[in-house]
């Protein structure tokens, strides 16, 4: 059967298990959004406000439902806008497949009208991308798009297709959906060295990152610290992994983390790194991360191991396959010293909370947070607002915490609240936000609206930007070089202008009032809640210093 390009394409989107894909039309993909229409009783797209807010749609659309994320954008201006997305996507390690289309094929080159080369633009920041020149490897190409996507560590890949090809005809027989290449299995012989180490230890702690979320190893971690007998601490990224209610969690570790899980960190004598990156905010001084402590270094990507922790041993498998076989040769472990230890910083972390009546970013989490149930899904945009999230929201289950960990991508979170929304099946959504990144992408709130998504926002309004004023604050001599926004934004009108609900808050009882009302509707909702500028996020350890140097208050 002989179909066009832009009809192969989405019979192949079609073909490999996408049901949904988000985007923005424009002249050089009007023939891929053409058979769209055609098809849109067997294939959903949400449009939204900007290329960005579809990219980062389709990336918290992937980290929920655990598929491949897709997005489409025309040529010049729809793909560059893409390109904050697709580098958060792959920093993050989302599976994202980026469609894009380009000029005609006779006219790349000739700096063509809405013209870039796409290609080259995103090439550091794919796992891989194309250009398709000839309509009989499109389809080839988007099965394998989907395939690289997925395989080993994820993340984004790009196809730009030239609009000739999109017209043009050629045979095409469907396939059965791609499977992901299987995942490494750990070296025996590894894995007998691992067991040698931990059963050597009398203080571990295990370091649980994003890749235990994308493996599905959340379970294989709550076991694993059962039978050693070690608290749990995490990654942003990782956050969402086990359960905040499991005795051995003590939430973030690093930069902002909890106090408890920072100090059982620097005095545990292992490290069991579990799917992680340790980048330099979790770790700070390198040298004297690991200066107590062996590290055991568990991932999927060879390139993270030693890049920038040395590992005293480290396994590169799959990290669910690595933890299962682990269990199998561990014999349970009692470290009761330790675990009291620990329990002790618990104890101390308690006395670090002080009330002085003021409404405190704790008591705002914590609040909405009242309000939730273990299937909402909780996306933050990046600050301050964010860090106070990873450090009080509850999880119950993996894949329901959105944030943007690696690039820090203020404007985030609208666009994966309205992705992770879509692909937890229309669960209620919360998006805590401040009111620096919500400028960003609040034109997101259109699509919310227009979808009739049941999403709360919350924003951490202090009329600053929080995490940069904290750091002029500490590190420059309180000179708030243009942090002070001094803007006259009424977000409650700007809620109603969009067509969502607007509360505003300044107090607990103010709050609970505006949460009753927005968790009983069944649209987008808007909570400004106004806040202290000079809040601060704590603990804090400044950048490249160690526990040593912590900042309680």
């Amino acid at each position: 059967m002989k179909i066009s390009g832009a009809q192969i394409i989405i019979e192949t989107l079609i073909e490999q298990g996408c049901d949904t894909v988000f985007g923005y039309p424009g002249g050089s993909v009007l023939n891929i959004y053409d058979e769209l229409y055609k098809k849109r009783d067997r294939i959903h797209h949400i449009l939204t406000a900007h290329e960005q807010g579809a990219a980062h749609a389709a990336d918290g659309y992937a980290r929920v439902s655990g598929k491949v994320g897709v997005v489409i954008a025309t040529s010049g201006p729809g793909a560059t806008n893409l390109v904050t997305g697709i580098a958060n996507a792959y920093l993050d390690s989302t599976p994202m497949v980026a469609i894009t289309g380009n000029v005609d094929s006779t006219l790349l080159g000739k700096d063509s009208f809405q013209e870039v080369d796409t290609t080259g633009i995103t090439m550091p920041i794919t796992k891989h991308n194309y250009i398709v020149k000839d309509v009989t490897e499109l389809a080839d190409v988007v099965r394998e798009a989907f395939m690289i996507a997925k395989s080993g560590r994820p993340g984004p890949v790009l196809i730009d297709v030239p609009k000739d090809v999109q017209k043009q005809f050629c045979e095409y027989a469907p396939v059965p959906v791609c499977r992901p290449k299987e995942q490494k299995e750990p070296d025996e012989k590894a894995v007998r060295e691992a067991v040698k180490i931990i059963e050597e230890s009398k203080q571990p702690y295990i370091y649980c990152g994003g890749g235990v979320v994308i493996s599905g190893a959340g379970r294989e971690v709550e076991q694993l610290a059962e039978r050693i007998d070690a608290p749990i601490g995490f990654s942003m990224m990782g956050l969402s992994a086990v359960p905040s209610e499991n005795r051995y969690n003590l939430g973030m570790t690093g930069m902002h983390g909890r106090f408890a899980s920072i100090k059982s960190n620097a005095e545990a004598d292992l490290i069991i790194a579990v799917g992680v990156r340790f980048s330099d905010r979790a770790t700070g001084n390198k040298a004297k991360y690991t200066q107590k402590a062996r590290v055991v270094h568990i991932d999927i990507d060879p390139a993270e191991i030693n890049k920038n922790i040395n590992s005293c041993h480290s396994i590169n498998a799959d990290v669910k396959k690595t933890l299962c076989a682990l269990l199998n040769k561990l014999e349970k472990q009692h470290h009761p010293e330790w675990m009291q230890k620990v329990e002790d910083m618990r104890i101390t972390e308690t006395s670090h909370f002080h009330t002085d009546g003021r409404l405190h970013p704790k008591d705002i989490v914590e609040k909405v947070m009242e309000y939730t149930d273990g299937n909402v899904v909780i996306a933050t945009d990046v600050g301050q607002h964010q860090m106070w999230a990873s450090q009080y929201c509850r999880q119950r289950k993996p894949r329901r915490f959105l944030t943007s960990g690696g690039l820090g991508t203020m404007g985030f979170g609208m666009g994966a609240a309205i992705g992770g929304c879509i692909g937890a099946g229309g669960v209620r959504t919360v998006l805590f936000t401040g009111d620096g990144s919500f400028g960003m992408n609040l034109n997101e709130l259109a699509t919310a609206v227009s979808n009739e998504l049941p999403l709360v926002v919350i924003i951490f309004n202090n009329g600053v930007l929080g995490m940069v004023r904290q750091w002029q604050t500490s590190f420059y001599e309180k000179h708030y070089s243009e942090t002070t926004l001094n803007r006259k934004t009424d977000f409650v009108k700007i809620a109603d202008a969009f067509g969502a609900k607007g509360f505003r808050a300044s107090d607990i009882n103010s709050l609970d009032d505006a949460l009753k009302k927005a968790f009983s509707e069944k649209t987008p909702t808007v909570i400004d809640v106004m806040i202290d500028m000079n809040e601060r996020v704590l603990p804090m350890i400044p950048p490249g210093a160690s526990f040593d140097n912590i900042i309680i208050e």
